[in-house]
């Protein structure tokens, strides 16, 4: 009975149970099967799997096996969906949301595009989201602000856009670390944001588009450990009041915002005095602001743990306190682009740990300071940009660290020391100085060098053979110095080398036919050489080369045909004496084979033609002498005895070739002068200039002219024919140009219909022309020139609309050379300083003296005219307004209001490559306003001019798809701070 009983009650509860079971575990398969589904349709918007993350999403696995899944064992629902780094392209699926327990979202670094779904809100129990670098576009949901349990939310790196949503920042009280850095975010960052977020640890807002304050309630996120706004617009002063309350902030990134100092931008002593007691501090960022004041002695009492800072791109004037040295513990300081002066103290290149010291673009004078043998480890040095003298000294060998050093452009002189072949150095840039005598061998052999740049010194005697050591080297510049001799034939050893730029040399021999050995060679720049032969076949195999200039040498012959030869143009081969079948060179003859009766033939000829020169020679002589004494008092001695070599030309010949200086024959006239077209005895067509002897001053223009013509040399200068001087009158004879001058074209008057219209391209060599000529004048030529009256009316256009610069009647010869090489003609160097109103540099006003600041003044301007055809003294530029002026605040955005209309005729007809070329143009007036700064220190030199034109120049000729890099000291970027 009672076993009955039993099994009874046994049946009982089994039934019962039979009964519940279905219900208690119906529950979690429904509900993961609804993250199945949800998850399905995440995957049903994905459109690219390139790497197969998701081809175990199916039914034949459970979900929580999938790839990326993470499910919970008690729950068995899905928690964390981790598919980082997988290059999944399409849409975040909406549905996500339906995944109730979802705790971890991650899909970064993967290509997701559209707008994050506002559905996801809903997602109660999410404590992480990463959507870092994807292409995601839209605002950010105010649903987020429903997501309670959230601590970590990272969107940076995406295409964002609008303000910062308050729901999400001031709901979402449990958030530690923040990061929206490089979206297209604006509006201010919400005032409240500090009164919530109480356990704030890391705020990344860099890269976006904020303004106004940094907010004061940020004080009350006392566990703050990083802040970074870099790269926005914040205004205010820097926000001591807000840090000293965030006693663990370990990094501060305020850099490329618009923030000042305490005190009208004055005083940073209040500052670094406030952040001095943050021991946690190791990094403060705060370029590329408008910090003003000096650099404080208190900032050698910052934090002992700090490892860097960057103050680069301000406006912090004085000297740079030692103290600064005491941080021991600092690698990185920045101090570039200021306005720092006095020396370099000693004392930075004895901190222990630094490794980059970058002190480059201030006013740095004196002395590299010779150092101790000391332990550091330095390993870049950036003193470029400066006023930095003497001598390079040897004991920079003793930083054996040390992998990058940069002098480039300052006014150091002397020998490059061999001792710097004893560290490894990797870069070497001592551009642009004074250096004498030959490049060290121990340099040359440098194994380690990847970038070598010793262009525009003075260094001489031969391209050392041993450079084929550097066969880790991609980058060799020597132009624009005297090396002499032939090119090595072992650099076919530098094996990764990509750039060569041998230009303005004097070295000899035959272009290597080795560099198709070099796979990764990209530019080849050997112009202005005394080369001699043939151009090698070779260079056809070069399949990197994308750039090669042989232009002004001596080279002879066909130019091969294939590879480069394909797109080159005219001006990398002219100045030689090729041929081919390349617009702008003769064609070449066909050469039959030379039978010896022909060399016969010919040589009887030639030894004729020889023993007749000679004999008419001869008489020609004796008949010129007696025509001379007879006719002496009509004759035009040359002037200063300097051309000789010159023909004498009678001051009868000039009124017989002008046909009495008739008015018909008046092409322009000057301040000191008239110009006139004649036809010389010999059939050559010549321009005269005849200057007005009104007084002294005309005399001194003369001989000044004079002078110059002799001194310089260059293809974009023009050329003197010869000369008449007579006590009553005194003319240079010119060539004459067909083309007129620069403004007959811009402003033609009716005359000339063909000089209606200048290209974008001919308008980009003229201003390259000129650059060229000027940057010769400045930084090349025997003398030092300033020309002190650029103006379209002194640019000439010959035959080919090549620029040549004329008019040196009040230039000025600033170098010792040129003392000494007219000790006699005191009047060479006095102060006749003049120029054309509109045209000439502010400075003049205050009594400066000129200077080749003076002339990049004027480039500026002639830039400027040339693209707007607008006169610097139109009727229109009624001060304050003035030509710059007007176009800095019209062409962004507006570029026909401000360019020459012709010119935007033009661009509208070439529809395909408008925006190419009006982002040149755009570029081009960038660099006219640069130069026509006010501030003279803050104008580029005509050598980073050259540079810059010369890239638009390739640019506008070349592939349109390259992309545009301008010089690291010229551009639109830069520009916005200089003009402000």
């Amino acid at each position: 009975m009672d076993y009955t009983r039993t099994i009874s009650i046994l049946l009982l509860f089994l039934l019962s149970l039979s009964l519940v079971l279905p219900r208690q575990f119906s529950h979690p398969v429904k509900n993961i099967n609804i993250d199945r589904a949800a998850l399905l349709a995440f995957k049903k918007g994905i459109v690219s799997d390139p790497q197969q993350a998701l081809h175990n999403w199916n039914e034949a696995n459970h979900v929580c096996d999938w790839n990326g899944v993470t499910c919970n064992n008690h729950t068995t629902r899905v928690t964390c969906l981790y598919l980082n780094d997988t290059s999944l392209v399409g849409q975040i699926s909406p549905f996500l949301s339906n995944i109730s327990f979802l705790e971890c979202l991650h899909l970064s670094n993967n290509y997701f595009h559209g707008s994050i779904p506002k559905d996801l809100g809903a997602l109660s129990k999410l404590m992480v989201l990463n959507l870092e670098e994807n292409k995601i576009q839209g605002a950010i949901p105010d649903s987020f602000g429903k997501l309670k349990d959230l601590y970590f939310i990272n969107l940076r790196d995406n295409q964002l856009k609008g303000k910062l949503p308050q729901q999400l920042l001031y709901n979402c009280t449990k958030l530690e670390i923040i990061d929206f850095g490089d979206n297209f975010l604006n509006g201010p960052i919400p005032p409240l944001l500090g009164n919530y977020l109480l356990n704030l640890t890391v705020l990344l807002l860099y890269g976006n588009k904020f303004t106004s304050h940094i907010p004061a309630s940020l004080s009350n996120s006392t566990r703050m450990e990083v802040i970074d706004l870099a790269g926005n617009l914040l205004t205010d002063t820097l926000p001591s009041h807000i840090l000293i309350h965030m006693p663990n902030l370990t990094e501060l990134h305020l850099s490329n915002n618009n923030l000042s100092s305490d005190e009208n931008n004055t005083n940073l002593t209040s500052f670094f005095s406030s952040i001095s007691n943050l021991t946690h501090l190791k990094i403060i960022e705060l370029a590329g602001n408008n910090l003003g004041g000096e650099l404080p002695f208190v900032i050698g009492q910052l934090p002992c743990n700090l490892s860097k800072i960057l103050l680069e791109d301000n406006q912090i004037h004085g000297v740079i306190p030692s103290s600064i040295s005491k941080l021991r513990n600092l690698l990185d300081l920045s101090l570039s682009n200021n306005f720092l002066n006095g020396t370099i103290p000693l004392e930075l290149f004895l901190m222990p740990h630094l490794q980059r010291l970058w002190l480059s673009n201030n006013s740095l004078h004196g002395k590299i300071p010779s150092l101790p043998v000391v332990s550091t480890n330095l390993g870049l040095l950036d003193l470029s940009y400066n006023n930095l003298s003497c001598t390079i000294p040897t004991s920079l060998a003793n930083l054996n660290a040390l992998r990058i050093l940069n002098l480039r452009k300052n006014s150091l002189s002397g020998h490059i020391p061999s001792s710097l072949g004893s560290i490894n150095l990797e870069q070497l840039d001592l551009s642009q100085n004074q250096l004498t005598g030959v490049l060290p061998v121990e340099v040359a052999r440098l194994s380690s060098m990847g970038t070598c740049n010793l262009s525009y010194n003075l260094l001489e005697g031969e391209v050392p053979m041993e450079m084929s050591k550097m066969d880790k080297v991609q980058n060799i510049d020597l132009s624009s110095n005297n090396f002499s001799g032939t090119i090595p034939v072992s650099l076919r050893n530098c094996k990764e080398l990509e750039v060569l730029n041998l230009s303005h040399n004097y070295l000899q021999g035959a272009v290597p036919s080795s560099f198709d050995s070099l796979p990764d060679l990209q530019s080849v720049d050997l112009s202005h050489n005394f080369l001699i032969g043939k151009i090698p076949d070779s260079l056809c195999q070069c399949t990197s080369l994308k750039l090669l200039n042989l232009s002004f040498n001596n080279l002879s012959g066909q130019i091969p045909e294939g590879g480069i030869f394909n797109s080159l143009t005219y001006d990398s081969i002219k100045g030689n004496h090729l041929c081919g079948s390349l617009s702008g060179l003769p064609a070449c003859l066909h050469k039959q084979k030379t039978h010896k009766v022909s060399l016969l033939i010919l040589g009887t000829i030639l030894l004729s033609s020889v023993l007749l020169g000679i004999f008419y020679l001869v008489c020609s002589i004796s008949i010129k002498d007696q025509v001379f004494k007879r006719n002496h008092r009509n004759s035009c001695p040359t002037s200063l005895g300097f051309v000789k070599s010159y023909r004498r030309i009678l001051y009868r010949e000039l009124l017989e070739a002008t046909e009495g200086f008739n008015h018909n024959k008046l092409i322009g006239s000057g301040r000191f002068g008239h110009v006139y077209k004649g036809l010389l005895n010999d059939g050559s067509i010549v321009a005269i200039k005849v200057l007005q002897l009104l007084n002294s001053d005309f005399t001194k223009t003369f001989n000044r002219e004079c002078q110059i013509m002799k001194l310089i040399r260059h293809r974009n200068l023009i050329r003197i024919v010869t000369t008449c001087s007579l006590p009553d009158f005194k003319a240079l004879v010119l060539p004459f140009m067909a083309n007129g001058n620069l403004e007959s074209h811009l402003y033609p008057q009716g005359q000339n219909p063909s000089f209606t219209y200048l290209s974008l391209l001919e308008r980009v060599n003229i201003c390259c022309n000129v650059a060229e000529a000027v940057a010769y004048l400045h930084h090349h030529a025997p003398v030092q020139v300033i020309h002190c009256d650029l103006k379209p009316s002194n640019i000439l256009l010959n035959d080919d609309m090549m620029a040549l610069v004329s008019d040196f009647g009040i230039a000025k010869l600033t170098t010792t050379i040129a003392e000494k090489t007219m000790a006699s003609e005191n009047h060479i160097n006095t102060e006749l300083i003049s120029g054309t109103i509109g045209y000439m540099a502010p400075e003049y006003a205050y009594g400066r003296r000129a200077s080749t600041e003076s002339d990049v003044y004027s480039f500026g301007i002639l830039v400027l005219e040339i693209f707007t055809r607008k006169k610097p003294t139109d009727d229109m530029f009624i001060e304050p307004l003035d030509l710059q002026k007007w176009v800095k605040n019209s062409y962004h955005g507006q570029l026909r209001e401000v360019i020459d209309p012709s010119l935007m005729h033009d661009l509208e007809s070439h529809m395909e490559i408008k925006k190419i070329w009006e982002t040149m143009i755009v570029q081009l007036l960038d660099l006219g306003l640069l130069c026509a700064q006010e501030d003279p220190s803050k104008r580029p030199t005509m050598i980073e001019v050259v540079d810059d034109l010369e890239e638009v120049k390739y640019y506008v000729n070349s592939d349109a798809s390259l992309p545009f890099s301008s010089s690291n000291r010229i551009s639109s970027s830069s520009l916005t701070k200089e003009m402000n």
